[in-house]
């Protein structure tokens, strides 16, 4: 197996680069700064890219020895995140975020941090044979960046075989990595209920509608679409988290609002929460002489549904690296989402973990305020991204 031996990486220029992103956070959509650092760098190792694709995404393509973007060969993609969230940071640690309201709270200046590494590797020995391209992805957090770009033309103006991404993830110690064969990460789908009554006088109830009760009957009877309707071994989250109605103590409004997520691992465990969403708030509301309507948010993310062989290869390059004790290769799917899943409902692929933990234990979780990316990754993710690239050329040339 051929490996990239020569090249020893700058830690503390990756370190650095990784805490300027986390003091400059930006949002979806916003990572304008972020892509002109993450261009400068790829730059200043001559690897020519295509900016631009879902807005600030870029792309940038490393030719194998032999390989050019006229004869690129196959190709392999590789997927960083570069977008924050719009959270409050807590840490005092130097490198904190310097706006207030935003911060990276779920590693994503990391994930480009390695990457940015791997290319550094890979610009410095070429000795495979194909392109690797490397995808720094905008508004994962909610905005679908993963969408945008491909209607951008990401996979028809670069090609690949096959698409992988990392995510740190906290609950695993730093060291550990993990992936599995079918989802990884569950669908999510938002929603609002509008419960439409009639208002009135609270004194007088008995001339209204009041569509307050009539929400909490709902919610109540939502909760057995999962407990009672669906397969325990097929999981699934129905979550409610507002309900806005009124306007004051001494009147009966016109209408409630109920907001809400679901998660679904499997396809048809999220059509039936979708018909069971429908059918329970319209017939409760009916039962009440009110009405409701369920409108789901446009989008929403589809499974992170991992392709079985690439999926068992990304596992061995992780035993490889980190050793079979180290190595997880049927870890629990989590109900969190990724908008990585639209990215593998057109191109082979996998996801998987790397452990952000600290000292052998857990670390802080995602979008917490008190968050960190574990910069002793910087190293391990680099060679990892190198090592699957490496390895993925070499394994289709004895197919």
């Amino acid at each position: 197996m051929s490996s990239n031996t020569e090249t020893v990486l700058d830690i503390s220029q990756l370190t650095e680069f990784r805490r300027d992103l986390h003091r400059h956070p930006e949002l979806k959509y916003e990572e304008r700064r972020t892509a002109d650092k993450v261009a400068a760098y790829l730059t200043s190792l001559h690897i020519p890219m295509v900016r631009g694709l879902g807005s600030t995404g870029i792309v940038a393509s490393i030719h194998g020895k032999g390989r050019s973007a006229d004869n690129p060969g196959p190709a392999v993609g590789i997927r960083a995140d570069m977008d924050a969230l719009p959270l409050q940071e807590i840490n005092h640690f130097d490198h904190a975020s310097k706006f207030d309201g935003r911060m990276h709270a779920c590693g994503h200046d990391g994930h480009t941090t390695m990457v940015l590494g791997a290319a550094e590797l890979l610009a410095a020995n070429r000795h495979f044979d194909g392109t690797v391209h490397l995808i720094f992805q905008p508004a994962e957090e909610g905005g679908a960046g993963a969408r945008a770009m491909m209607d951008d033309g990401l996979f028809t103006r670069f090609p690949c075989q096959a698409v992988f991404a990392l995510h740190n993830w906290p609950a695993l110690p730093q060291g550990q990595m993990g992936v599995r064969v079918g989802p990884i990460m569950s669908a999510a789908r938002k929603f609002e209920i509008i419960v439409r009554g009639r208002g009135g006088h609270a004194a007088l109830p008995h001339t209204t509608i009041d569509p307050i009760p009539i929400a909490c009957s709902i919610v109540g009877q939502l909760q057995t679409l999962v407990s009672r309707g669906t397969d325990p071994l097929d999981a699934a989250v129905l979550t409610i988290g507002k309900i806005d109605s009124g306007t004051s103590a001494n009147i009966i409004p016109d209408e409630a609002r109920i907001y809400g997520t679901c998660r679904n691992l499997t396809k048809s465990s999220q059509q039936f929460l979708i018909e069971g969403l429908r059918r329970i708030s319209s017939h409760i509301a009916e039962a009440h002489l009110a009405t409701a309507e369920v409108v789901f948010t446009p989008g929403g993310y589809p499974n992170t549904d991992n392709h079985g062989k690439e999926a068992l290869f990304m596992g061995e390059v992780m035993r490889e690296l980190v050793g079979n004790d180290n190595a997880y290769t049927d870890v629990q799917p989590a109900m969190t989402s990724e908008d990585f899943g639209f990215m593998l409902e057109e191109v082979p692929g996998a996801y998987g973990w790397i452990g952000n933990g600290a000292g052998g234990k857990p670390g802080v979780g995602l979008h917490n305020p008190g968050y960190d990316f574990n910069d002793e990754n910087l190293a391990l993710g680099a060679r990892f991204w190198d090592r699957l690239a490496r390895r993925w050329f070499e394994t289709l040339a004895v197919r």
